[in-house]
């Protein structure tokens, strides 16, 4: 095991009805704030009047930006920089899902910064300040309602880039599992395959002795399975959604990497195609990952057996064989996104395979990805052929 320094500051208030309080929460850290969110839905649900009756009543004085999508962009956090500032804004409150928190913390390392918010997410520069960021989540997925990640699109360029500071974790995220009653299925599907993306992210390390954090991964795992076709059979079950969105939050808090070195290849490679086609993150995650499995899986075999065991129950002795069981893992893995109506090939979403030497040169384009197996520009065309197949 590795050593590390976790902290993750963030409260997490759980369950029915917490929406309701959000007011009292921010006006413990501002009185006057940025409400930033996506399109229609938390309208058509309800969730905006509760959320600013609650402000209201709180007395928190609130400019709003909406327009957030999926891969959010950075033209939109460039306008939340100039609001905040115009305005005189220190506190922002992200109410929808991972994209629109992303674009928060976006914003928020964006105000303080005499530069370009771009500059963050090239490397150009390092955050030094940030403004507080609190968060409703409306969308299991990302995990971003607690972590100290962010990720973001240039429409100009087609890059879609992170970056990660303790800075921009949100001080308080409010997780209410009804709000997600009414997530078209594919949104569900998408969830899922976000979160046990972040977990395989920090899985699948070469760092030996990680017992604990070995099985807190694995049972993260069983239980977005196992609740994963229960919220697609009935989607207003508050029990299986309560367990998805804590094991979602789980998955990005940082606690399941402790003492291991994550890897975060598949995430890049999914990063390049999603900026270049403008899919789902989740939908994109589905395709890349078995195919990153089936291309590294023998850098540890032994590792990729016990996750077939310990996750999917296959049982070694059976097989005779620990790539055997490893290779088992794979295919129930990919068979279980085909289960929720994910796709697992490039080819199902209109993807041409011309397009591969671009995405694979935008992933490498800071040099190699990943730490499982260093992944270099022929490593990753090989990946994106092999989940082309």
């Amino acid at each position: 095991m590795n050593n590390f320094d976790f902290h993750s500051p963030t409260r997490i208030i759980f369950g029915r009805g917490t929406q309701k309080e959000v007011g009292g929460y921010v006006k413990k850290y501002a009185s006057k704030i940025l409400l930033h969110y996506g399109g229609g839905s938390i309208k058509k649900s309800g969730l905006y009047e509760e959320i600013t009756a609650s402000l209201k009543a709180a007395g928190v004085d609130f400019e709003e930006l909406d327009g957030v999508v999926p891969n959010p962009r950075v033209g939109l956090v460039r306008e939340g920089v100039k609001i905040c500032r115009e305005k005189g804004i220190e506190f922002i409150l992200a109410v929808g899902g991972g994209s629109v928190i992303d674009s928060a913390k976006a914003i928020a390392l964006g105000v303080p910064y005499e530069g370009d918010v771009w500059d963050f997410f090239t490397g150009k520069a390092k955050p030094l300040r940030a403004l507080r960021v609190a968060a409703v989540l409306t969308i299991p997925a990302a995990g971003s309602e607690s972590s100290l990640s962010a990720v973001i699109s240039d429409e100009e360029t087609q890059m879609k880039l992170g970056c990660k500071t303790n800075l921009i974790r949100p001080v308080f995220s409010i997780l209410n599992p009804e709000f997600c009653f009414t997530l078209p299925p594919e949104q569900a599907s998408y969830g899922v395959c976000d979160m046990t993306a972040h977990i395989f992210e920090r899985y699948f390390s070469n760092v030996p002795n990680t017992e604990l954090t070995d099985g807190l991964c694995e049972a993260a795992l069983k239980t977005i399975i196992n609740n994963a076709l229960k919220v697609l059979k009935n989607n207003r079950d508050y029990n299986a959604w309560a367990e998805i969105m804590f094991a979602g939050n789980l998955a990005h808090n940082g606690l399941l990497g402790m003492g291991r070195q994550e890897d975060w290849a598949s995430h890049a490679i999914e990063h390049a195609l999603s900026a270049v086609y403008d899919i789902a993150h989740g939908q994109g995650l589905a395709i890349v990952f078995p195919a990153w499995m089936k291309y590294v899986y023998k850098q540890n075999i032994p590792l990729f057996a016990q996750f077939a065991a310990n996750v999917w129950g296959e049982k070694e002795n059976d097989l005779n064989d620990k790539e055997l069981c490893a290779l088992k893992g794979i295919e129930r893995t990919e068979e279980f996104f085909k289960s929720i109506n994910l796709p697992t090939r490039l080819g199902q979403i209109n993807v041409k395979k011309e397009d591969i030497p671009l995405m694979a040169k935008k992933v490498t384009s800071f040099g190699p990805v990943g730490f499982f197996k260093k992944l270099d520009y022929d490593n990753v065309v090989a990946i994106y052929n092999l989940a082309y197949q």
